[in-house]
């Protein structure tokens, strides 16, 4: 895939105020878009992300090794009480966890995050994703918005692409979960349940409208206004739901946990359907990079899975006493970055090689002791592009980080971000682009 990005690359140079003319009707596009909400835009640059079909082969293969080993860790978890032991997780959270599903998928939607070196193939988990996985709405309007791309427009007379679809094929992996539930109505009504101050609203609506299209009945709800009487739950409109497509993450969900006790109360009485159930949370939370490395967890792996833990899972330790070695974090920064134990879209995470020494000291010393992990630092594979609303856009190096979709145990597409910096983030300065396949020359 190097000389497709050249040929980028080349395009743009030589036809420079005609792309940079392009970028900015693309900006426009997208900030008149879904993907304009809760006052932020995201942000794209003007070379969209190209994979060969053999790398397809391969994320389909690094999705099914993975949705493997994380389905044997859930099953531990929920049949072995000492294995419990070793996870952080509140009382609470563990009881809302042992709710059997009564459907036959532990891990429903997810997104694996990795560090994909596109020379070598060789790759590092970044973090993984699952109640709440999103920015499915975000790939369907960067691909959208290439039709204003005119670097893309020229690409396209050499090759031919296909993007992937992850709103009706979502519906169709929720539904045949759901045909599984042992209480399944024919007609069910269903949820997409989340706290709306935070949620990705317009992304709700586009999957509201895809139910719909699939001839399923849909709403969108506030957790908090779901009503809960006589064993069946309700939506603020009065329907009865049947099944809810959980979008709330479980940090929410404990945080808020007392505004929520009807939702609470119909999930522990099994009397409604909820995708993903809360046993999702021992792959969410960050303490699996940890756990997942150790004997207790090797130890009901296959010999293939233990070298495939130890080759892709970075070195993960609790920024706690008695759990890292404090010294060597603060003494080598650009080795390590910092995460939250329990968080989304990039919140609260550092990375040394961003930092001065003073900087990073003083990074550590603040989330020292605070529900943090402290994780070798992967140095992700750059490729050159070019975002061009700014004073003088140039082509520069941007690291590369690929979001693999995962419904129901499958692979389903790509979300595609970059960043000029040391982490991509959506605190600092992440990018995301369109992704498209490389199927054959026109």
């Amino acid at each position: 895939m190097k000389s497709i990005t050249s040929e980028f690359v080349k395009e743009i140079e030589q036809n420079f105020d005609e792309n940079k003319q392009a970028a900015y009707e693309v900006k426009n596009y997208l900030e008149h878009s879904s993907v304009a909400y809760h006052g932020r835009c995201v942000f794209t640059l003007h070379i969209p992300k190209v994979y060969s079909k053999e790398e397809i082969v391969q994320f389909r293969n690094i999705v099914n090794t993975t949705y493997g080993i994380f389905h044997k860790v859930i099953q531990e978890y929920l049949q072995n009480p000492e294995y419990r032991r070793h996870f952080p997780f509140s009382k609470e959270i563990e009881e809302l966890i042992l709710i059997p599903n009564q459907y036959d998928s532990l891990l429903p939607i997810a997104r694996f995050d990795i560090f994909y070196n596109e020379e070598t193939g060789d790759f590092k988990f970044c973090e993984i994703n699952t109640d709440g996985t999103s920015a499915m709405n975000e790939d369907r309007e960067l691909n959208i918005a290439l039709q204003y791309n005119t670097a893309y427009g020229e690409m396209k007379k050499k090759y031919k692409f296909h993007q992937y679809e992850l709103f009706d094929t979502w519906v169709s992996a929720f539904m045949r979960i759901y045909g599984t539930y042992e209480k399944a109505v024919e007609n069910p009504h269903v949820a997409i349940v989340d706290f709306m101050e935070g949620g990705s609203t317009t992304e709700f609506d586009e999957f509201l409208k895809r139910f719909e299209k699939a001839g399923v009945s849909c709403e969108i709800c506030e957790i908090r206004k779901l009503k809960y009487e006589n064993h069946k739950l309700y939506s603020p409109s009065g329907q009865e739901i049947h099944a809810i497509y959980r979008r709330a993450v479980t940090c929410d969900v404990e945080a808020k946990y007392n505004e929520i006790q009807d939702f609470i109360q119909a999930v522990k009485n099994q009397d409604v359907c909820i995708i993903g159930s809360f046993c999702t949370q021992i792959i969410h939370n960050k303490w699996l990079f940890k756990i997942i490395k150790e004997p207790v967890t090797l130890s009901f792996l296959t010999e293939e899975e233990q070298a495939f833990v130890k080759k892709h899972i970075p070195t993960t330790w609790l920024l706690k006493d008695g759990e890292c070695d404090l010294n060597q974090v603060l003494d080598s920064p650009k080795q390590w970055i910092i995460k939250p134990l329990d968080s989304y879209a990039s919140q609260g995470v550092f990375a040394g090689i961003d930092s001065t020494k003073e900087e990073w000291k003083k990074l550590v010393e603040t989330h020292y002791n605070q529900n943090y992990i402290v994780q070798e630092y992967c140095p992700p594979y750059t490729t050159p592009n070019i975002y061009f609303p700014v004073d003088e856009p140039k082509m520069i190096p941007y690291t590369n980080m690929a979001g693999l979709f995962v419904y129901d145990g499958e692979f389903a597409g790509i979300y595609s971000r970059l960043s000029d910096g040391g982490i991509i983030s959506s605190q600092y300065n992440e990018k995301a682009v369109a992704t498209l396949v490389l199927d054959d020359e026109a």
